[in-house]
């Protein structure tokens, strides 16, 4: 077998334990929405057991109330208390065993081709997934809060693109043209993936964000909440500023992304900027970001309205990669494709 060969292999293998890895996340918020359900249950149980209690005339127990209260009892941030589970730490453990082989693939590839792999759609998406994986599981390491619940949606988003990657994208080892033969290839590419990365963490944090101020908007108006999961995460604050952190870490990256990108270009082609398709959405990218940032640190633009602009921030992220790459052509062309 080829090392290209081998590539591939590694990739559907890593595939494969992503959809394990994503299973076993689906479970554990399956499994918190039980155990908020079995909560809410346990005080009424025990409130009518004192009413018993109470009408034969004996004393309530202390450990009867004592249970109720810590089935009941809420997180500093709002989060209903959530004991630990196996399927998140099966999760877990999958997605670092995922990282591995598709970082094991990426490798290989940039073996097979003899440079780094990032020089066209396939590869761009082998790389740039294997970020996004990479980027989830630092922020595991490092944040003080437990966002190991994003693990559904991280391993299902590079699962999604991993298949488009490997079934429409996918293309043998081919020389660089001239334009790329150079190291701003690897400085100016790395960094838009590892950017791109942060905007993937910052989108799934968004989503979650307004699913969750949608529960809290519910229970707040004592009607009935579904996704009783949510009741276990972090509130719907909480996640926006995490969310906001993320992004500007992402946006600082994607600036020197379009600064590094400028400078290639005056090098290639013997200009800072011209109106090439790529050039301009990749500028785009940068003002909704840019917008997004401001609006939120000067206007005021919390809740629904910030996570709706991260939201959008990221689509035009993927309209970048598919659309533009895909169905305009200019200097920037070169999905392989």
């Amino acid at each position: 077998m080829t090392l290209d060969e081998i590539s591939i292999l590694s990739v559907y293998s890593a595939m494969v334990v992503y959809a394990i890895a994503f299973i076993a996340f689906a479970i554990d918020l399956a499994r918190r929405g039980a155990a908020v359900t079995a909560a809410a249950d346990v005080p009424a149980r025990a409130e009518a057991k004192v009413a018993v209690g109470a009408a034969a005339g004996s004393k309530p127990s202390g450990r009867g109330r004592a249970a109720a209260v810590k089935v009941d009892g809420e997180a500093s941030d709002g989060a209903v208390a959530y004991g630990r589970s196996p399927a998140l730490r099966v999760g877990v453990a999958m997605t670092v065993l995922a990282w591995a082989l598709h970082l094991t693939a990426t490798v290989l590839r940039g073996f097979a081709a003899g440079r780094v792999p990032w020089a066209n759609m396939y590869e761009f998406a082998l790389t740039g997934t294997l970020i996004i994986t990479t980027v989830f599981l630092v922020v595991l390491l490092v944040s003080k809060h437990d966002l190991r619940f994003l693990g559904t949606f991280v391993t299902g988003l590079v699962l999604v693109l991993l298949g488009v990657a490997t079934i429409n994208f996918y293309v043998s080892p081919i020389p660089l043209p001239p334009a790329l033969q150079s190291v701003w290839l690897v400085i100016h590419v790395f960094v838009a993936s590892a950017s791109v990365g942060f905007f993937a963490l910052g989108f799934a944090l968004s989503v979650v964000q307004l699913l969750q101020s949608r529960r809290e908007a519910v229970v707040a108006s004592a009607k009935a909440a579904k996704l009783t999961f949510l009741a276990t995460l972090p509130s719907a604050a909480t996640l926006e500023n995490l969310a906001y952190r993320v992004n500007i870490i992402g946006f600082i990256m994607w600036t020197f992304t379009l600064m590094a990108g400028a400078i290639w270009a005056e090098k290639a082609w013997g200009r800072y900027w011209g109106w090439d398709t790529k050039e301009v959405w990749t500028f785009i990218i940068w003002v909704v970001y840019a917008g997004y940032i401001h609006a939120r640190a000067t206007r005021g633009w919390r809740g629904s309205r910030s996570a709706w602009l991260a939201i959008i921030g990221f689509s035009t992220v993927l309209f970048n990669f598919t659309v533009v790459n895909l169905f305009f052509k200019g200097l920037h062309a070169y999905s392989g494709l």
